[in-house]
């Protein structure tokens, strides 16, 4: 950030670390697809804390998510049947990661928010694995390494309490 550049208001950071990234990948797209991967984790008492879902030039649908890296066999074992039940291509695991999240109350009205924090992270080098956003919070995951790194991009950026 540039010294004349006014850091952005925020009600703080949040990270966790120690997470897998999962990913069901390359599943034909149709209705109830996160529902079928969701319903078996969540029978299982098993919680995604960040879910993310696309789908491709080719009308195939990728969800990732990150579970507790303590989880992840279970997860895959429990995921096995269901991938191929969705036909997806393949199921993949990213482990250790974090997920870092800045969030404000009036994220909504301010445009530029997302961009000031990939900005910082990008220029940190730190690679941004996924991204989910809400109208308060912008999330990423990062390389479990990278978390100290992001963390000290988004403060030197961002206005905390």
């Amino acid at each position: 950030m540039m010294a004349s550049q006014k850091k952005v208001k925020a009600g703080g950071i949040l990270r966790h670390e120690g997470l897998c990234l999962v990913g069901v990948m390359s599943a034909p797209d149709q209705p109830g697809i996160v529902a079928r991967i969701f319903t078996t984790l969540g029978s299982e008492r098993l919680n995604a804390q960040f879910i993310v879902q696309s789908i491709d030039l080719n009308n195939d649908s990728h969800v990732q998510f990150c579970i507790a890296t303590e989880d992840c066999v279970h997860v895959l074992d429990l995921l096995a049947p269901v991938a191929a039940e969705l036909e997806a291509q393949k199921v993949t695991t990213l482990c250790p990661v974090a997920l870092i999240s800045v969030f404000g109350p009036d994220f909504r009205e301010r445009p530029g928010i997302a961009g000031v924090a990939f900005g910082a992270l990008g220029q940190a080098g730190v690679n941004i694995l996924a991204i989910s956003t809400s109208i308060s919070t912008v999330s990423c995951v990062v390389d479990n390494g990278d978390i100290e790194a992001a963390v000290e991009a988004l403060q030197g950026v961002f206005d905390l309490p």
